[in-house]
């Protein structure tokens, strides 16, 4: 019995998910998922003091790093793969509004509209207490 369309899209939208932890930075940041469902991914990033600015609040580039990870997840969570897989970042807007003290960094992505190759996500990273550290938007993109 062959595999349907929509059952080779479920295995290769799992195996993003099983790999993408893997990845060389990734997997060195230390990112994990918590929720990874079409169109909505949340990771987390466990308190490193390597990865602050003085022992207590992370960089921006952590934060921003971690930002684009799970708008990039949440794009492949619910991707037709007959529609390509060749992606890229095509734009990010971030609002950093806050700081999370020696917390871990909970970030949350939501796609809001797939069109032919551009998907368009909204992006909210916390402390563990739920506080807002930044906000974002981002375009990206997945074509053959």
């Amino acid at each position: 019995m062959s595999e349907t369309d929509e059952e080779k899209n479920v295995r290769k939208r799992q195996a993003i998910a099983d790999l993408m932890p893997k990845a060389p930075f990734i997997g060195w940041l230390g990112l994990v998922f918590e929720t990874y469902e079409p169109d909505h991914v949340v990771m987390r990033l466990p308190f490193r003091e390597e990865l602050t600015n003085d022992g207590v609040v992370y960089h921006g580039g952590v934060v921003m790093s971690v930002v684009d990870t799970c708008a990039a997840a949440a794009a492949w969570s619910n991707h037709d793969f007959a529609n390509g897989s060749k992606a890229s970042t095509v734009s990010t807007t971030v609002n950093f509004v806050g700081a999370a003290r020696k917390s871990d960094l909970l970030c949350t992505a939501r796609t809001v509209r797939r069109a032919r190759e551009l998907i368009f996500l909204e992006i909210e990273a916390t402390d563990t207490e739920g506080r807002r550290v930044a906000s974002a938007v981002q375009t990206y993109r997945i074509t053959t």
